[in-house]
């Protein structure tokens, strides 16, 4: 009998012969193996070797362009042409010659998108505040290493991090690179791997170096007091608020708000916008605003133009007569990226780990990984010293008879028995004797001997300091604190975003709505078709005009800024104002709802309501005798989002819905012609709006509930027979006087 094969084994089936004429045979692999075997190693390589910084504050392809530089000579050296840089660093980097040149173009002084840049450039880099400004080619700009870079590779000679091989093993690249502050903080990064993403704001160097300082003294000190807020090259005013500041600080994710600077040139009667925030470009901008003016949202501006130059950004507004340029900022902050936020992530690779932390946790393993770098230096230059003593008490040996050497060496008639015989005669190892027998002729006197000697004991004690350091962390952390006292003072900058901490609340930052507001009456149809009409138009002429087959199925009073929730026949609500419908008249059909709201196709209406202030809950019946009641502010945005899904439960077709502004008797009917009376002040609101609800009519197999009405809807004359004493409940069987004709559609209270 043939052995039965389990699911997870490799099974093979022959493919078409007569496709092409071969014969093949088709893998077929379970997902779950396939996922392990070809997805996970391509999304471990995005996450370790490309997209997530690690605790230097580089992505690989940083440091490759950096170590490339830095072994072409160019911390000290003339700027060379960019396309040579490009060349070399893909000896390390095996990737295409733009996506090393992009990298540069990121790390350079005329790019502008970091706060210190690593690459000093000259030609045209293009800005980060412009998107459509191209960077020239590689063939025609030059760049170099920018003098703070000496802080980065500062005794990378000297053990402080370790080497790898290239990709290829032909040549040897560090790993990380011993940088002397915490450039992770310092440097703005971001990245998007496989399932994760990475994106740190920069710091004030200054701030950020007072702020480690004060962290090795006490690890549990006031960092927002030193490390006061983010900092960005291309400036603005970052809207300070204390306790979103310090869940970022502790958590290493959320967001703030960082608004453009602008002045008013009374003069002219133009707002100049000079910084913008690091998350947008100039030309998004221009475009926003544009769109607002075509839109006839922004009536105050008559022009918009871009007037950046040599100097630097500047975007100038041209404003009507009479226009207040506070108000119109104030607009411009709210409905163009003039202002916008900036989201944190501080994802950073630890130990090849990826790794969310808060500042507080991101200066511990920075400082813990710069303590083991001085350790390992400390230990490279203690056993430089080591051996050079242990030479030197070779030489000191020689000099109790000079003379005996010589004879040693004279005597000896093979070149091979030179240092054995050394050895033998004054008590020393072999690279003593080594050392000894290669001193030049002219050296062999006792004033060089005793000079070399005299260094022994400054050996020693230089030795023994370099242990005491190996042996005392505070003096390691005193050795990084005056590092980085030293950094500050070399490179100065001062703080470019500005810190607001008194600013208008977003209510305040709304401008006045302009919207005409007049009473208004709103007639929907069954099929979808909305008329807004006004009294005056209504009154000469009250006939309603309909599709073949559609008719009335909700009616409302209102004012032209209500606004509208229609809810679909897919568990969709969609958000619109009565102001964005055009005034109509009884003799037009109406705006279609699922073309004017951009509906799915096939998608249709179900059921809507008007709220001018969000107050109030929602009853959704459903045809398996369940209810929910939501509250409306569940409906309620703070983007301004047209379309919410999960607006109501898919459990059971929906039946009928209220508006309920306070509670009622509902009447509730059934398939089976039964009929149950219930106060809605029994129903507990939700604030899920896809909530199940609770059960309040129990219902037979292939029963459902048919309609839900108010009393004064409901022709019933004995009430207190159909009441319901508890829910869920069955309810009692019509009268015959009791079943009316009227049956009620989706309608609203």
């Amino acid at each position: 009998m043939a052995k039965k094969k389990s699911p997870d084994e490799v099974k093979h089936r022959p493919a078409d012969p007569n496709v092409m004429g071969l014969r093949a045979e088709v893998l077929e692999q379970p997902i779950t193996q396939t996922l392990e075997i070809n997805y996970m190693p391509y999304a471990m390589s995005v996450i370790i070797s490309r997209a997530i910084p690690e605790i230097d504050g580089f992505k690989p392809s940083h440091r490759k362009l950096l170590y490339t530089m830095y072994d072409m000579g160019l911390l000290t050296k003339a700027r060379t042409k960019s396309a040579n840089i490009v060349g070399q660093t893909m000896r390390l980097n095996p990737h295409g010659d733009q996506a090393i040149y992009d990298t540069m173009v990121r790390l350079s002084r005329g790019y502008g998108a970091l706060l210190h840049p690593f690459v000093d450039s000259k030609g045209n880099f293009g800005k980060v505040y412009s998107r459509d400004m191209a960077w020239a080619a590689s063939r025609y700009t030059e760049a170099k290493l920018d003098g703070i870079c000496a802080e980065l590779f500062r005794d990378i000679d000297q053990d402080t991090v370790d080497f790898v091989d290239n990709y290829d093993g032909s040549m040897k690249e560090p790993s990380l690179l011993p940088t002397t502050f915490p450039n992770v903080l310092v440097s703005a990064n971001q990245g998007i791997a496989v399932g994760m993403a990475s994106n740190l704001c920069g710091f004030n160097l200054e701030e950020v170096c007072e702020a480690t300082i004060a962290y090795m003294k006490d690890e549990n000190c006031d960092l927002l007091s030193l490390l006061k807020a983010p900092d960005f090259p291309t400036g603005g005013q970052l809207l300070y608020d204390g306790n979103q500041m310090a869940d970022i600080y502790a958590t290493g994710r959320g967001s703030f708000q960082v608004r453009a600077r602008w002045r008013y040139v009374k003069e002219e009667n133009v707002i100049e916008i000079y910084e913008i925030p690091y998350t947008t470009t100039a030309e998004a901008i221009m475009d926003k605003v544009t769109e607002l003016v075509k839109g006839g949202k922004l009536k105050e501006i008559a022009d918009m133009r871009d007037e950046t130059d040599l100097s630097g950004l500047k975007l100038t507004i041209d404003l009507k007569r009479g226009t207040d340029p506070d108000k119109l900022m104030q607009k411009l902050f709210k409905a163009t990226p003039l202002q916008d936020s900036f989201p944190c992530n501080f994802n950073i690779l630890i130990a090849g780990m990826p790794k969310v932390m808060g500042v507080r946790e991101i200066l511990q393993e920075w400082t813990a990984w710069r303590i083991e770098g001085v350790r390992r230096r400390t230990w490279f230059i203690q056993k430089k010293k080591k051996d050079k003593l242990h030479l030197l008490k070779g030489l000191k040996k020689i000099l109790l008879d000079i003379d005996k050497a010589i004879k040693i060496i004279r005597d000896t008639e093979l070149d091979a028995e030179v240092i054995p015989n050394l050895m033998i005669g004054f008590g020393i190892d072999q690279i003593q004797a080594e050392y000894v027998a290669d001193i030049r002729l002219r050296n062999i006197n006792k004033e060089y001997i005793l000079k070399r000697v005299a260094e022994t004991e400054d050996l020693e004690k230089e030795i023994e300091d370099l242990q005491d350091i190996l042996d005392n962390p505070k003096r390691v952390k005193t050795i990084i604190a005056g590092e980085l006292k030293d950094v500050v003072k070399k490179y100065p900058a001062p703080r470019r975003t500005e810190i607001v901490y008194e600013y208008q609340t977003a209510v305040e930052d709304e401008a006045e709505d302009d919207t005409p507001d007049y009473p208004v009456h709103v007639f929907l149809s069954r099929e979808g078709y909305l008329k807004k009409i006004t009294p005056q138009s209504l009154r000469m002429a009250s006939d309603q005009k309909y599709k073949e087959g559609d008719g009335p199925s909700q009616y409302w009073e209102a004012t032209n800024r209500a606004e509208l929730l229609v809810f679909s026949d897919r568990q969709q609500c969609y958000k619109s104002r009565l102001s964005d419908f055009d005034d109509a008249k009884a003799s037009v059909l109406g705006d279609y709802l699922p073309s004017k709201l951009g509906m799915d196709p096939g998608e249709g209406v179900v059921w809507a309501c008007l709220t001018n202030d969000y107050s109030g809950h929602l009853l959704f019946f459903f045809a398996n005798g369940k209810a929910a009641r939501v509250e409306l502010s569940a409906y309620q945005t703070q983007t301004r989002r047209k379309k919410l899904t999960g607006a109501y439960s898919d459990k059971s077709p929906l039946v009928s819905a209220f508006l309920l502004k306070e509670d009622l008797e509902l009447a509730v009917t059934s398939s089976e012609g039964r009929c149950l009376v219930f106060h809605t002040a029994v129903l507990a609101p939700k604030t899920t709006r896809n909530t199940q609800g609770v059960g309040v009519m129990t219902l037979k197999p292939k029963r459902r509930v048919e309609s839900v009405r108010t009393l004064e809807e409901l022709p019933v004359t004995d009430l207190a027979r159909y009441r319901a004493k508890s829910l869920p409940i069955m309810g009692a069987l019509l009268k015959p006087e009791d079943k009316g004709e009227k049956q009620m559609s989706l309608l609203e209270e």
